[in-house]
């Protein structure tokens, strides 16, 4: 029985549309193109980190983040940036008694931003914050041992096939793709998706309503 709900961040709860563009700005190309290539870098299977290095070789992505700050062009998080059903959904969750929680890969500013935010959620943590991110296996023990139940009993919820779907179910956790976002989209229907994937779902509140049959 799942008792806990935790979440990925960018594409599941965030629309990253924003910091992207600001990321295209800051190296000097074109957004349109510079999504291509992030995109194609995810496709193959590889760190969306790595689109950088096809504009700046030898990108040095926190000291980039460090300018930016300084620049005064540095990461913000606003209302607008969640996707609609956020609030609505985890509201639901916590009302039905799921615990819920909130952990991806990002920066220790994006969990400050979050939490400023105050999200209807138990806690909320980044890969920033705990100096390992998915898809090691590291990552999601530390999601277990932030949550109040067994590992058994954890559904993790994210849009990224590798990272999301199939590093939480090889964790011992219960997982769940939302269709959104590129990756989403584009993986929606990916076999290993459909073995390793709890469920599919094209909204959150599909999937607090599928968790409130169960509860």
């Amino acid at each position: 029985m799942i008792k806990a709900v935790v979440f990925d961040i960018g594409e599941t709860l965030l629309d990253d549309t924003r910091e992207w563009a600001a990321w295209a700005d800051w190296i000097g190309v074109p957004r349109h193109t510079f999504s291509a290539v992030v995109g194609a870098v995810v496709a193959s299977g590889r760190d969306n980190r790595e689109a950088f290095e096809y504009f700046r070789p030898g990108f040095d992505l926190e000291a980039e983040r460090q300018a930016r700050e300084v620049a005064g062009c540095g990461q913000i998080i606003e209302e607008s940036d969640l996707y609609p059903d956020v609030r609505s959904a985890l509201t639901a969750l916590r009302q039905q008694d799921f615990w819920v929680g909130i952990a991806g890969n990002q920066t220790a500013k994006v969990a400050e931003l979050l939490r400023v935010m105050e999200l209807p959620a138990d806690a909320i943590a980044t890969s920033g914050e705990w100096g390992v991110g998915k898809p090691d296996s590291i990552f999601f023990d530390r999601v277990v041992a932030m949550t109040p139940v067994d590992r058994d009993e954890i559904l993790y919820v994210g849009d990224h096939r590798d990272y999301d779907i199939a590093a939480g179910r090889a964790s011992g956790l219960h997982t769940a793709l939302i269709r959104r976002g590129p990756w989403g989209h584009m993986w929606y229907q990916d076999a290993d998706v459909q073995v390793a994937a709890d469920m599919v779902a094209t909204s959150l509140e599909d999937i607090a309503s599928a968790l409130a049959k169960t509860a």
